[in-house]
């Protein structure tokens, strides 16, 4: 078991620690302030940081080792995310009291673009999201917020899925969890913060992606849509297969879902 989930988990997977949904957890004052300036500190503040960090890696080809420890600790006690598999997803909605669809705050920092594919989550009568200001996307200061039923949350990511969405959970003040978010390797500020300086803000799933060689007719569709560049195909016995590096592997599970010969499956790392 990981560091986080021994902290966080209570002798379980993290996010199946129902201690980390709790109301009492929603009134903490500090939370409340977090939720209030989130948009603007955590979103904005951070691609702005990002983009001048992006330019020193590029200079120097890394950043001190510092500053990498700074940011990760940083999200490990702010705003931290791990990527979940859809059959994870749809237990972890399916066990909320309410949902509400969202527009996607990196989306929106990126390309002032609104796209609906952030999902608050709230375990009990009193919503987090309730404190969150709409204004940010151009919207009055109370709207924005599109309520759902569970079932139709899960309909929606997984079409999403169908897209090329992958499905990570956030916390607001770790360990509170109170988000699903469904982006791409293009537009979420976590997936760019890896691919662009080498910092993770996130954490792999508890899966990795592995390849039945048997099944396997390495027609390369697995790693034209690996948005961590995980996949690559080989040469083994005179057939081409693909070939996963578990390393980079972070379980999001799209890798299955193109695969017509049914080669991919998930298992626990």
């Amino acid at each position: 078991m990981c560091k986080f989930c021994t902290e966080h988990g209570d002798g379980k997977i993290w996010y199946k620690n129902a201690a980390n949904y709790a109301q009492d957890l929603v009134a903490d004052l500090k939370r409340k302030r977090y939720v209030e300036n989130f948009l603007e500190s955590t979103i904005n503040d951070g691609f702005r940081t990002l983009g001048r960090l992006e330019v020193l890696f590029a200079r120097k080809g890394r950043l001190p080792v510092s500053i990498r420890n700074k940011m990760e600790q940083r999200a490990k006690t702010e705003h931290f995310g791990q990527v979940l598999p859809m059959e994870e997803i749809r237990e972890l909605v399916l066990k909320a009291e309410t949902i509400v669809r969202m527009p996607c705050a990196c989306s929106w920092a990126v390309r002032k673009k609104e796209v609906r594919c952030c999902y608050a989550i709230s375990c009990g009568p009193h919503a987090w999201y309730e404190d969150l200001d709409m204004s940010y996307f151009g919207k009055p200061s109370d709207e924005g917020l599109e309520s759902l039923s569970l079932h139709e949350a899960v309909d929606q990511m997984e079409k999403m899925e169908e897209d090329g969405a992958i499905h990570t959970i956030w916390t607001m003040l770790t360990p509170f969890i109170g988000a699903v978010c469904n982006c791409t390797a293009r537009d979420c500020m976590a997936m760019r913060t890896l691919s662009g300086i080498r910092v993770e803000t996130f954490a792999r799933a508890e899966h990795v992606a592995v390849v039945d060689r048997g099944l396997c007719d390495g027609c390369g569709l697995c790693a034209e849509c690996c948005q961590f560049h995980a996949i690559d195909c080989i040469q083994e016995d005179g057939k081409t297969i693909a070939r996963i590096d578990s390393k980079k592997c972070f379980g999001c599970g799209l890798c299955r879902k193109v695969c017509t010969a049914e080669a991919l499956s998930l298992v626990f790392r």
